[in-house]
């Protein structure tokens, strides 16, 4: 089929009765000349008068509801328990029906709000399979799941309107596209269906995430029904094609040729569903200020308002109670490790450092590529420094395998074998010295352990001799000549050799508490790691380096990444929290590499008590990632929405925000804990750790300093109606809050 451009016709410029200018046109009422100053938390203040939210109904419209496949449905599933509480019964999430997930994570029920249950019905009569219920996680929010698949004999039909609406052609091959326009035609069903069923005219609020779910927002504005649109984007669809193909995509973000590089890549009908959604919606949002350049350039509409990702963040009642988890799962790591370095254990474990890598293998968008560079230029300064820190970094990325290598699985028995006869020989003694203090007589050390015990010994000794060196990886991978990780080790010369003072195992599976190998889940893993390194060159938000945070490792992120510049925002000096940010975006590739690799070194000469004190800071961090203060920018979001789509009953006047100097976080009162800062307040490295009590550090009080920086969590709001200004806030001002 010959590629179209994104032509939409007449019809889908009118402008329906609840909109002053036609959909695309940006002059008036869309104010686009900047975004809303959506990473200062302090940029957004709370409405002196809120919302009447009592007749209104958010739809919340995403392809991972209830049906996890990326990192959106972590999105959706941690603030789904924030947006229950602020709109209550009138909150229902959108998704597709997948009866393997509804088994697990859904409790079907009868509909409670009697105007859904009549369109829920009335759909049902009418050919379609649409099932309501609740979603098993915090909060328990509705949901209404639609199986496309059975209503799959309306797709010619529908792909002949789009075609005639919009003039998108979508191939018969592209099965997920055809998923999105079957989804998008039922959603805008759903929701024309809901507003005819609705006894009083609804303001109906409808929230779209990303391109497969942008179908029925453009059919909302083409049908002209009364529903406040808001999209989404957590990464544009030609960002990520672009960047995985190793472009220089930042440098030449103004350059592309839109158009044809999307047909290149045979993506053109997708791009066209994504750019037709950004341009129609009453509200356009993206993750991170570095995916809004993204989505200026590659999608022609500067967001309206960026609405960063957050996490439910739980709390401990005492510091102390996370380092001790940090201990423990250190413990299960260092057991691990004992077992793959069987045999060539001649480094000290109390003097090791747990480095780890996740997510996606993307090797060049996720940084591989530069963090293996820079493990080896740490391999060589460690060496020549003579260093007795020993590094060994993980690579937790999922490639295609057959099965455990024999040798790692080899290491865990050996270690398991060891273990049970040191229990055998410790029970044998222990009874021999029972047994002497039982008569009175102080024991013969050189009778308590005899031939026997140092013939089990021995056995034992011989057992863990090895011909070889540990394993790089520890799976059998299928494409193992090709695959880039290990090509990548081969040509840098890190193969867990003694000489070594960095190793490397790449673990092929995400992890998992029933592993025979590594018998952990992500989340007790990381917290027994010291570091995790993330130098993405496209990473649109990053949970991973946030979810090191809220546990209290500290990490490492790029300047490309949302998390990243979210955090050199908000924070004067990141590395005293623990929180590194490499300059990806004005460096060229061997001098970031350079940077990471001086990051990386400073790191390892810390002492035990600086990385203790740096944890400290980096869990009090959590707070800024708490969906209890990120969430005001979604709520932002959607009264603009509702201003712009309503405006007789909401009103929104649209203003230049004023310049705050934001909410960040300053240096702490003490003294840094990274010895390499060249600042006069960067503390000296100890030779000896138990002499450190000089340092001025006093955790209880740098906390209390640390928390009159962070606003309190906000409240919802409740009813009446609002004013509200281009920055949401319902003053003139935007004032600064301690």
């Amino acid at each position: 089929m010959p590629q179209q451009g994104l032509h939409i016709r007449a019809a889908f410029f009118s402008s329906p009765p609840f909109c002053s200018k036609p959909i695309w046109d940006t002059t008036e009422g869309m104010p686009l000349a900047r975004s809303l100053s959506i990473t200062s938390l302090s940029g957004l203040e709370e409405w002196d008068e809120e919302f009447e939210l009592e007749d209104a109904v958010l739809f919340e419209i995403a392809w991972e509801v209830a049906n996890k496949v990326g990192g959106i449905y972590t999105v959706i599933q941690t603030k789904a328990r924030m947006t229950a509480e602020e709109w209550g019964e009138n909150y229902f999430l959108v998704g597709p029906y997948v009866e393997s997930n509804v088994r697990t994570q859904v409790e079907l029920i009868e509909p409670t709000n009697p105007v859904l249950k009549r369109t829920i019905d009335k759909m049902n009569s009418s050919g379609c399979k649409v099932y309501f219920g609740r979603w098993l996680i915090e909060g328990s929010p509705y949901v209404v799941l639609i199986d496309v698949s059975f209503t799959a004999w309306s797709l010619d039909r529908w792909k002949s309107e789009l075609w005639k609406l919009c003039a998108i052609g979508v191939p018969w091959f592209d099965r997920e596209a055809n998923d999105a326009v079957l989804f998008g035609f039922l959603t805008a069903w759903l929701l024309g269906e809901y507003a005819a069923q609705s006894e009083e005219p609804p303001h109906i609020v409808a929230h779209f995430h990303e391109w497969l779910a942008g179908l029925g927002l453009v059919l909302c504005r083409q049908r002209q029904l009364p529903v406040a649109t808001i999209f989404t984007t957590h990464a544009t669809l030609l960002g990520r094609y672009l960047c995985a193909g190793n472009v220089d995509f930042y440098n030449n973000l103004a350059e592309f040729n839109v158009d044809k590089e999307a047909g290149d890549r045979q993506i053109y009908h997708r791009y066209c569903l994504e750019r037709a959604a950004a341009h129609c919606t009453h509200v356009f949002t993206t993750v991170s200020q570095i995916t809004a350049i993204e989505a200026e350039h590659l999608l022609k509409r500067k967001p309206d308002i960026v609405t960063p990702n957050g996490l439910n963040v739980k709390k401990f009642s005492a510091m102390h109670e996370f380092q001790n988890l940090h201990a423990q799962s250190k413990n299960r790591i260092q057991e691990f490790v004992r077992g793959h370095f069987y045999g060539n254990l001649d480094f000290n474990l109390d003097k090791c450092l747990f480095l780890f890598i996740a997510g996606r293998y993307e090797f060049s968008n996720k940084g591989a590529d530069i963090f293996l560079e820079a493990l080896a230029r740490l391999n060589y300064l460690l060496r020549v420094n003579h260093s007795d820190v020993t590094v060994i970094a993980f690579f937790i990325m999922p490639a295609r395998t057959n099965n455990f290598n024999v040798e790692t699985l080899k290491g865990q028995a050996v270690r398991k074998q060891l273990w049970d006869t040191a229990q055998t020989v410790k029970d044998r003694f222990g009874k021999k010295l029972y047994e002497s203090l039982l008569v009175g007589q102080l024991p013969d050390v050189s009778k308590m352990l005899d031939k026997e015990d140092f013939t089990i010994m021995k056995r034992a000794i011989f057992a863990t001799q090895r011909q070889c060196q540990p394993p790089v990886c520890t799976h059998n991978m299928l494409e193992d000549s090709s695959d880039p990780i290990l090509n990548c080790v081969r040509r840098i010369g890190l193969f867990n050799s003694s000489a070594d003072r960095v190793k490397i195992i790449f673990h092929p599976e995400f992890l998992s508490s029933t592993s025979p190998l590594l018998p952990m889940d992500y989340e007790e893993f990381v917290r027994g790691c010291h570091l995790g390194v993330f130098p993405s060159y496209y990473e649109p938000w990053g949970y991973t380096p946030a979810e090191c945070t809220v546990m209290g490792i500290p990490s490492i992120s790029t300047n490309l990444s949302g998390f990243g510049c979210f955090m050199e925002e908000h924070i004067a000096d990141p590395s005293a929290y623990g929180i590194y940010i490499l300059d990806r975006r004005y460096k060229d590739v061997d001098e970031s590499c350079n940077q990471l690799t001086s990051f990386l070194f400073q790191f390892c000469k810390q002492s035990r008590r600086q990385r203790i004190i740096q944890r400290n800071r980096t869990e009090r961090l959590s707070d800024l990632l708490d969906w209890r203060y990120l969430g005001r920018y979604y709520i932002a979001a959607r009264h603009m929405a509702l201003a712009k789509a309503f405006p007789d009953t909401y009103i929104y006047e649209p203003h230049e925000p004023s310049p705050t100097s934001g909410f960040r976080y300053p240096r702490p009162a003490s003294v840094p804990p990274s010895p390499a800062l060249s600042r006069h307040s960067s503390p000296h490295q100890s030779e000896v750790e138990d002499n450190e009590e000089d340092e001025r550090y006093d955790e209880d009080l740098e906390a209390e300093k640390d928390r009159a920086n962070i606003r309190q969590p906000y409240n919802m709001p409740v009813k009446g109606k609002a004013f509200l200004g281009a920055n949401g806030s319902g003053a003139d001002e935007a004032g600064v809050k301690n």
